[in-house]
């Protein structure tokens, strides 16, 4: 087998694959290993712009973190990105090479396979260990042949195999047990072991159920990991809609249309004490509110025509008549204005859309993305910002002469004459504190406290860690990775 590539995957999606491998990324690091994350192909509205220009997965930056590195395309070679229920943007090492339907990219996939193997072949040339995500579940059998995001990659790299379930979901032996059984019999043999993910409750009470499963599969059980509470990742794809449990009277809301993109933006304001955050489900009564922010959108016309169908733009006028701030984010920014054209039909048919008509600037959507890491100050008391620019529009118009931040590569965004509404091309707005605190004193919070993002997501990075720790069989992970080979 490949020396020092071990692969994770799962029962299920939700499983707690990134959780699992952000956890060993930080845990090797630790140990002064070299480690590197890596996912073959992923599916995923939440992406990151990597440090060589490029966009991944937002799971693979939050890993490369882990790893204490920067976030570089080869960790995630294919990235897909829905923009209809059949059809998806293709990503490859970090540029998108078009829309295709499902059965087309079927076909593609022979050519995306050597992509992922050649960005395997160069981590393994560059770090001592691997840790490798797989997508969705190795035992979708409809997704077998041709497959690259799972068991078709592990097969071609000769690589180990573990398999996590979620016990939280129930029929956690099951899920162990169906998966492994509808593998071939080669496909078995790399699976080393099980990870049982988010128990809680008396581990006695489970033995039984572990003794069974190594005595009827053969494999031993590497690790039965509790549930942390207050645990926050940045998530793959799915909103965590969980509410956090405070005092907090500001409310802010963001509405879930269907193709949101990168909402992990809110997450700062998610876990902030002074803010309840909610995010507004279709057919969800709107709630009044302090503040409306509108999130970024892989399809921005069809997003905001669903929009108006659902009763946003009168929530929003009636909303901004009683004194209350409105924000837009990337697509949202793009709504906020007076029109978006898509001549070449980049996002779905060509032609125009009128936007919510709030700000004056007018968006030509264009083939070329901006993908940028930035940095720079707000307008907001020359607070400091940091962010990333993914978008395919180009926006002119005179509000952008009062931008929102001056970054080092140029103004962005604008600042309504009335100074209620605010629209941004960049994406981690609230990350930082000074920032945070402007903006949300901006839109009328008073005596903002804003904790250290940074330091609850690196803190939690390191609960991950003393997990695999605490609660995995070590020497066996050690041996899978042959550690003892590695000179650190």
């Amino acid at each position: 087998m490949t020396a020092h590539t071990l692969m994770i995957q799962g029962t299920t999606s939700d499983a707690g694959k990134s959780t699992v491998v952000t956890a060993l990324c930080r845990w090797l690091q630790r140990q002064g290993v070299v480690v590197v994350p890596f996912k073959p192909q992923n599916m995923a509205l939440n992406s990151a712009v990597t440090v060589d220009g490029g966009e991944i997965g937002r799971a693979q930056a939050v890993q490369a973190q882990a790893c204490k590195l920067q976030p570089h395309t080869d960790m995630n070679p294919v990235l897909l990105k829905p923009n209809s229920d059949t059809g998806a943007q293709v990503i490859i090492h970090g540029h998108a090479i078009s829309n295709m339907e499902a059965k087309d990219y079927h076909q593609y996939k022979q050519t995306a396979m050597a992509a992922v193997l050649s960005s395997h072949q160069r981590l393994i040339a560059q770090y001592q260990t691997v840790i490798v995500e797989g997508a969705g579940s190795p035992a979708e059998i409809n997704l077998r042949d041709g497959d690259i995001a799972n068991m078709g990659f592990a097969e071609a790299v000769d690589c180990p195999v573990i398999i996590v379930a979620d016990i939280d979901r129930g029929g956690v032996f099951a899920h162990l047990v169906g998966t492994l059984s509808l593998l071939s019999q080669s496909e078995q043999d790399r699976v080393k072991g099980f990870i049982i993910n988010r128990f809680r409750g008396d581990i006695a009470l489970l033995q039984s159920g572990l003794d069974w499963l190594q005595e009827y599969t053969g494999k031993p059980v590497l690790g039965v990991l509790p549930y942390l509470q207050d645990l926050h990742l940045e998530a793959e794809d799915a909103i965590n809609t969980q509410q956090i449990t405070n005092d907090a009277t500001f409310k802010v809301i963001v509405p879930v249309y269907p193709r949101i993109s990168n909402h992990t933006d809110f997450d700062p304001l998610r876990l902030h004490p002074q803010v309840d955050l909610q995010f507004i489900a279709p057919k969800q009564v709107i709630p009044p509110a302090d503040l409306i922010i509108l999130p970024g959108s892989k399809s921005v016309r069809a997003d905001l025509a669903w929009l108006r169908e659902s009763g946003w733009e009168q929530a929003i006028q009636k909303h901004l008549r009683y004194g209350g701030k409105v924000i837009g984010i990337c697509g949202g920014f793009q709504m906020l204005g007076r029109l978006i054209n898509d001549p070449q039909g980049i996002e779905g048919a060509d032609g125009q859309s009128a936007g919510l008509g709030l700000l004056e600037i007018t968006t030509t959507l264009q083939i070329a993305k901006q993908l940028r890491n930035v940095s720079g100050t707000l307008s907001l008391d020359n607070a400091n910002v940091s962010g990333y620019e993914i978008h395919a529009g180009i926006t002119e118009g005179v509000d952008l002469s009062k931008p929102v931040c001056q970054l080092e590569s140029g103004s962005d965004g604008a600042i309504s004459d009335d100074n209620h509404i605010l629209g941004s091309y960049v994406h981690g707005l609230f990350e930082q504190t000074s920032a945070c605190n402007a903006l949300l004193a901006w839109a009328g919070l008073d005596t903002v406290k804003t904790p250290d993002y940074h330091a609850v997501r690196e803190a939690d990075i390191e609960r991950l860690a003393d997990m695999i720790e605490d609660h995995m069989d070590t020497t066996a992970l050690r041996d899978l990775l042959q550690l003892s080979a590695i000179s650190t």
